[in-house]
């Protein structure tokens, strides 16, 4: 016990649970959230969830795990999360990162022990393991889709890296996934051009649950492509199948409106491109000209969803639109809860149109 107190604390030191680095960085889900959480299974599932997704280690329903020992004398419970969580098959094929791993074992073992219970060798056992792995500059975020499977991605373990912030997955991508999930009559027996894929969430979440024809995968970084590439084919993605899917390099400027007509989609989605002010004058250039290259003679559906971090920015973005001739549509409603993210964030799906 004296050296597992120690292991941890000792962790704790190094990477404090307010950490700024990309595990910690992204607020998860307000507490009010857990509140329909009412058994033992609901528990362990919200454990297993928040684990994959590295969701903030704080925000964790702790309180309920502690309820549940004081009225079981058993380890059952601390051995169950730690089967879905660090023991499971997805953790050993796609692991989030070591030190992420680090800290959670900690947290798990600390409320073990202060539940009086005797040592679980499983417990110490998983975090011995992961003490001896190094740090590496990739670990994996996974997102558990309604229908049971996971959306498994590579990302840098840096909010910024290589010059771009198009190695992590944002607000706006998890909520335009979930949005799509509602709407799948706008993808389904479709072309979709996706704009500044990133690492593919919302893209591979479309083609697992929407049905596309086809899905196009698009980006202009260099070291983006490579990780959306790798990300597509992980999750068993391909040009062969059904939905048959490319990765593109499609650089905003350059992009010819022949080039667009023959992607010819029918249904266009961005997340998180409306961020720099300096790019929005290209973009608003290129929506121009995809809402003006009919795919079988209507306009493709555009919709763009974004995290207002700032107004002016993105204020700049709408008046960029109406100067350009296009118009909006805030879409408004509830979507259902189905990824774990900063749901405090001022996110806003427009619908784009001429």
């Amino acid at each position: 016990l004296i050296i597992s107190n120690i292991i941890i604390k000792y962790y704790t030191l190094l990477w404090p649970l307010n950490s700024t680095t990309t595990e910690y960085s992204l607020k998860k889900y307000p507490i009010h959230f857990f509140t329909c959480i009412r058994n033992r299974a609901d528990v362990i599932y919200d454990f297993k969830v928040s684990f994959f997704t590295m969701g903030q280690l704080p925000n964790f329903p702790w309180n309920l795990l502690e309820r549940e020992l004081e009225n079981d004398s058993s380890s059952e419970l601390i051995l169950d999360i730690l089967k879905q969580t660090c023991l499971h098959p997805l953790c050993c094929k796609h692991p989030p990162s070591v030190r992420y791993r680090r800290l959670f074992l900690s947290q798990l073992i600390k409320r073990h022990e202060a539940s009086g219970r005797e040592p679980l060798d499983e417990l110490y056992d998983a975090l011995g393991e992961v003490l001896g792995v190094e740090e590496g500059t990739e670990c994996y975020k996974s997102y558990l889709l309604p229908c049971g499977e996971a959306v498994s991605l590579s990302e840098s373990t840096a909010v910024i890296s290589e010059g771009t912030t198009g190695l992590v997955t944002w607000e706006a991508a998890l909520y335009l996934a979930e949005w799509a999930l509602e709407n799948t009559h706008l993808f389904t027996d479709r072309t979709v051009l996706e704009l500044g894929s990133g690492v593919g969430l919302t893209g591979i979440a479309v083609c697992r649950s929407c049905s596309p024809s086809s899905y196009v995968f698009s980006d202009c970084h260099l070291s983006v492509l490579h990780r959306l590439r790798d990300n597509v084919q992980l999750n068993g993605l391909d040009n062969q199948n059904s939905p048959r899917v490319s990765v593109e390099h499609l650089d905003w400027e350059e992009v010819t409106e022949k080039q667009l007509r023959e992607i010819g989609a029918a249904t266009v989605i961005a997340a998180d491109v409306v961020y720099d002010p300096d790019i929005i004058g290209c973009l608003v250039k290129l929506l121009s000209k995809i809402l003006r290259c009919s795919a079988n003679g209507s306009p493709p559906d555009v919709y763009i969803s974004s995290t207002i971090r700032n107004p002016d920015t993105y204020n700049s973005f709408k008046h960029q639109l109406e100067s350009s001739g296009i118009q909006h549509e805030v879409m408004t409603g509830p979507v259902t809860h189905v990824f774990f993210y900063n749901r405090q964030a001022t996110i806003e799906m427009i619908k784009l149109y001429i």
